[in-house]
């Protein structure tokens, strides 16, 4: 069942619209695609964030513009990055029978063999991107570290098989890994190294002193 979202058009490029529009509680955002053209719209931010919080950001939306109704995904979310509210929003229109390719967040479940033993987790990659249905979207993708060891990875290859859905990365697409513990001789320099410095320090040349004629 769609998420419905009240939104209405609005002017596009006006900069005055914009910052009337974001005063006014409402976030300017537009909606593309499956039989819809580019159409600037906005709507109610606090509407929207108890949305997000309540429903998740993979929710197929049902966009109410201006009493239309349009099946949309939120395809971008644009955040400022001091104050943490919403300043733009992309919505996908798309077709409910039609796959479409979506990045879709990872949660890390586990306790890390690797970890326990003092390594480092790394996480390069937060999100995995998935071809599926609109109705079959999941809110997130559940990753097991648990048996990760320190020197181990997990990759696209390593769950490919075991979740249902189509994904796009290749294989060696890392999602996870342990680095190994950094030791205190990694970290301090070396005797010979601060015994170079000292030396190339005693060793530095007098300047020449300027003759008077």
């Amino acid at each position: 069942m769609s998420v419905i979202v009240h939104a209405k058009t609005r002017k596009a490029h006006k900069r005055a619209v914009l910052s009337e529009l974001r005063e006014g509680g409402f976030v300017p955002a537009v909606v593309y695609g499956y039989k819809i053209e580019t159409t600037p719209i906005a709507v109610d931010e606090r509407d929207f964030e108890k949305t997000l919080r309540e429903d998740g950001r993979n929710a197929v939306m049902s966009l109410e513009v201006d009493g239309k109704p349009v099946n949309a995904v939120l395809a971008e979310v644009q955040k400022d990055p001091v104050k943490g509210n919403l300043i733009h929003l992309d919505f996908l229109a798309v077709n409910m029978n039609k796959k479409i390719e979506l990045d879709v967040p990872i949660l890390i479940v586990g306790d890390s063999v690797g970890v326990r033993e003092g390594g480092s987790l790394q996480m390069p990659n937060r999100e995995v991107k998935l071809n599926v249905e609109p109705s079959k979207i999941p809110e997130l993708i559940e990753v097991d570290i648990t048996t990760l060891g320190i020197g181990d990875s997990i990759s696209v290859a390593d769950i490919r098989e075991q979740v249902e859905f189509e994904i796009i990365q290749e294989d060696d697409f890392v999602i996870a890994s342990v680095l190994p513990p950094v030791s205190e001789a990694d970290l301090e320099p070396s005797l010979e190294e601060g015994e170079v410095v000292a030396e190339t320090g005693a060793d530095e040349e007098e300047p020449t002193p300027i003759k008077e004629d």
